[in-house]
């Protein structure tokens, strides 16, 4: 699991990991030919219809926890004068890890977290009311319901939530890990899915795994997972296989329909988000008896 542990807070003074990541500089550009007038407008239009709009991923709502990252985020149907919430890892709560089936729902708690800016700048604390579902059973989730609104943190601090996406996501889609502890970005693809994956006591269903590109550390867990070209969150990360060991803490396995056990070291994983919004109804209210709704029950 993507937690701070110190090992890797120490492999991080060593190597120095928890810096901005390197940028490679870029080839020195070939000889072309030189364009004016009329001709260098409509090449410069071809090329602008040719690009996608894509939407600059930054850290704006994103927040910091004590040992982890997390977001503050919304559903399609969310109001603005709706409690906001905070998604994070159920492996991040402040009572430890879940058991295996356990679900906690409606929990008081008084967790406090750091909301970041576009630039990854601390520009308030958020406190919360309740945990208002979490688990490690399926998925590895936490939903904290807060003492403010989203109208409210906007007002406040100019701020949006991260919006859930609400359908699957393919394979191949570009995806950006954001974390607000580290205040640190990945970016990579989606590779593709496991059926299922076992990390320890836990077994998680239909989890991403990243490209190597997204090689997050100690300190991701709990990042929102956004598709680059939308800024829509698709996924929570939440672990990765760090040493190479089978279906360890730490070291989780693909496990296939027919049983079969793959290990890929060095590579990481996120659970998908988009059930998530069918259980919630009118006020951001957790509802887990709706149709549609798929999350693990109490």
């Amino acid at each position: 699991m993507n937690k701070p542990l110190l090992a890797a807070l120490a492999t991080l003074v060593i190597t120095g990991a928890g810096a901005a990541p390197a940028v490679a500089a870029a080839p020195a550009p070939s000889a072309a030919p030189v364009l004016s007038g009329a001709a260098r407008d409509a090449a410069v239009s071809a090329r602008d219809a040719a690009a996608p709009a894509a939407r600059a991923v930054t850290f704006a709502g994103t927040v910091a926890l004590s040992n982890c990252s997390g977001s503050v985020v919304r559903f399609p149907g969310s109001e603005d004068n709706d409690p906001a919430l905070v998604m994070s890892n159920g492996h991040c709560l402040e009572t430890g890890f879940p058991a295996p089936g356990q679900v906690v729902v409606d929990r008081a708690s008084s967790r406090t977290f750091g909301l970041l800016n576009a630039s990854g700048t601390r520009v308030g604390t958020l406190r919360a009311n309740k945990i208002a579902y979490a688990t490690m059973t399926d998925t590895d989730l936490a939903l904290y319901q807060l003492t403010t609104t989203y109208a409210q943190i906007r007002s406040s601090y100019g701020i949006n939530a991260l919006t859930l996406n609400d359908t699957r996501p393919a394979a191949g889609t570009a995806i950006t890990v954001v974390s607000g502890y580290w205040k640190r970005t990945y970016a990579c693809t989606i590779d593709g899915f496991a059926y299922r994956l076992k990390e320890g006591d836990w077994t998680w269903k239909d989890s991403i795994r990243y490209t190597a590109a997204c090689d997050t550390i100690g300190g991701t867990s709990g990042s929102p997972v956004l598709d680059t070209a939308t800024g829509r969150v698709v996924a929570v990360n939440n672990t990765g296989n760090e040493d190479g060991q089978r279906c360890t803490v730490n070291n989780p396995c693909e496990v296939d329909a027919s049983g079969n056990v793959t290990v890929r070291p060095g590579i990481n994983y996120a659970q998908q988000t988009y059930q998530i919004p069918a259980c919630f109804g009118l006020d951001n209210k957790l509802d887990l008896s709706r149709a549609g709704c798929v999350l693990p029950k109490p």
